[in-house]
């Protein structure tokens, strides 16, 4: 095979870019407790919990030093925004006080936002969302180094929201290898590799691993300088066999045909998780994180597949709901069972909601809501019919499971001061109008919401923390103490919705409320 000289110039640049920024390899003393590399650390955040390895000193091609060359040094001008500070939502949009995370520290807020749960509950997901989009000032000992910016996207990733995370990366601008790495295993999952790509052969310093650069050179047709960079970081020693047997294949897959699949990685990034789909050979998501539910997404897989990763995503509130109910709606059930009767009762549910028969209403509400429930989606079913059925005409006997979905929506209030209302217990209408008063509770719960909203001060922690105006510990630290919704302890539900209220929080505070009041387990 012939090679041009321009072809091997750019192989022979890349050798010497990449390998400038590869990390030696660790003692056995430093694989403890030094942190990851920012790529390393990606991949385990990617991955989470579902396919734990252990800790090992030979880490592979990325953890071997090949050249002294000096990595590049990343400067900022006095008084640049800081990418601590970055964010698409204003604070007109979120009504967040400018000093929200002003008077805290970098390294107080990174381990809270890491330390919270994936799986809030849905209120407080949504605000946690937005607090990862708002653009606020960074706190003051905020550094180039990113932290707090780095964590907003990392925790994105964790739930699985990789649009979000995509568009946090955009804004910033990907230049740095830190955030380029994340950007480029975003892109991978949401099948949008071609711009990162284009991105990374025009910087090659930036490029992640030898094989991250490889794919592209494929991906953009130079298959012979693809080819020798494999040869490269093969006779370099930063491309293991693993990795060789997996690009080979991706190169020439017809050298193998006919040939027994390769063994599943031990360790599933991104970019292999695309290879192997590239070579025919497609993972299972089944145990994987939810960044790779993404990917189910994609109209190449079959519409269970579909489904079943658009109800995990929804889950997290990395999707809207109504994404989720337009591909209910896609086709007709193929069998019974599982997803299949969740997709039928909506497809009926829908058509007599469409009808405005009361009657047909009446007969498909109950089961739809029911098949939501058993799939911990109802408040996905809340948020998309909820605020319909306080228009819709009803008939009696479904006023109690549309009241149900109308206290749980966006249209909360509304619902308070609907007819749906005579069908609830006089408490969600209280909490919906943030006006409890002398309300009466049943049960230990009940008696800690309505502590929590007429508390008129707030325990010693929280009262410290405010008198700091630090706020956004504040709240996360009260998200922190709600993560288990209904079965939350009740003195952690009166201090978190006394500590939200007091922030003026009180939308988070009330669809908190109702939301642990509408899905606990029923007597």
């Amino acid at each position: 095979m012939r090679i041009s000289k321009s072809t091997l110039a750019s192989v022979v640049w890349t050798a010497l870019a990449v390998s400038a920024h590869l990390a030696p390899v660790p003692t056995q003393a430093q694989s403890q407790d030094a942190p990851l590399s920012a790529i390393d650390w990606l991949s385990d955040v990617v991955r989470g919990d579902a396919t734990p390895l252990p800790k090992v000193t030979d880490q592979g091609a990325d953890d071997v030093a090949v050249s002294a060359t000096a990595t590049q040094v990343t400067t900022m001008t006095l008084g640049q925004l800081k990418l601590d500070a970055v964010g698409l939502l204003p604070r007109t949009s979120t009504g967040l006080p400018a000093d929200f995370w002003a008077h805290s520290s970098v390294k107080d807020v990174v381990p809270a936002l890491r330390d919270l749960r994936g799986d809030l509950p849905p209120p407080l997901a949504q605000f946690l969302t937005t607090l990862l989009l708002a653009e606020l000032p960074a706190p003051a000992d905020s550094t180039d180094g990113a932290e707090m910016f780095l964590a907003r996207v990392d925790k994105f990733l964790e739930l699985g929201a990789l649009d979000q995370a995509q568009a946090l990366l955009a804004r910033a601008g990907p230049a740095r290898p830190e955030v380029f790495g994340r950007w480029f295993d975003v892109s991978l999952l949401t099948g949008q590799e071609d711009q990162a790509c284009v991105m990374m052969l025009q910087t090659p310093s930036i490029a992640p691993t030898y094989p991250a650069r490889i794919l592209c050179l494929a991906r953009t047709g130079d298959w012979d300088a693809a080819a020798l960079t494999l040869n490269t970081g093969k006779a370099l020693g930063v491309i293991s066999e693993k990795e060789d047997a997996l690009l080979a294949r991706f190169l020439d897959p017809e050298l193998f045909e006919g040939e027994p699949f390769l063994p599943v990685p031990e360790r599933i990034t991104p970019l292999y998780f695309r290879m192997h789909e590239a070579i025919g050979e497609p993972l299972s998501l089944g145990g994987l994180p939810h960044a790779f539910a993404y990917r189910g997404l994609s109209e190449t897989n079959g519409w269970k597949a579909r489904l079943s990763a658009a109800e995990r995503l929804v889950r997290t509130g990395a999707i809207a709901p109504d994404t989720l109910f337009s591909l209910y709606s896609e086709r007709s059930p193929a069998a019974s069972g599982g997803v299949w009767d969740r997709a039928r009762a909506i497809q009926d549910f829908e058509a007599a909601l469409s009808s405005a028969d009361p009657s047909r209403i009446a007969a498909t509400l109950t089961p739809a809501m029911r098949a939501m429930r058993s799939a911990g989606l109802d408040h996905a079913f809340a948020q998309s019919y909820g605020p319909k059925l306080i228009e819709a005409e009803l008939v009696d006997n479904t006023a109690s499971s549309a009241a149900r979905a109308a206290f749980m929506s966006k249209d909360y209030e509304k619902a308070a001061n609907s007819s749906l209302a005579n069908a609830a217990p006089p408490l969600w209408s209280a909490v919906a109008k943030g006006q409890l008063g002398e309300q009466n509770s049943e049960d230990a719960l009940e008696a800690a919401i309505i502590a929590g909203f007429n508390a008129d001060e707030l325990p010693a922690a929280f009262s410290e923390l405010l008198d700091e105006r630090r706020l956004g510990e504040v709240a996360l630290q009260a998200l922190a103490l709600l993560a288990d919704g209904p079965r939350t302890d009740p003195a952690d539900v009166e201090r978190g919705l006394a500590a939200l209220s007091v922030l003026g929080l009180d939308d988070v505070a009330r669809q908190t409320a109702l939301h642990m009041l509408l899905t606990r387990p029923r007597a």
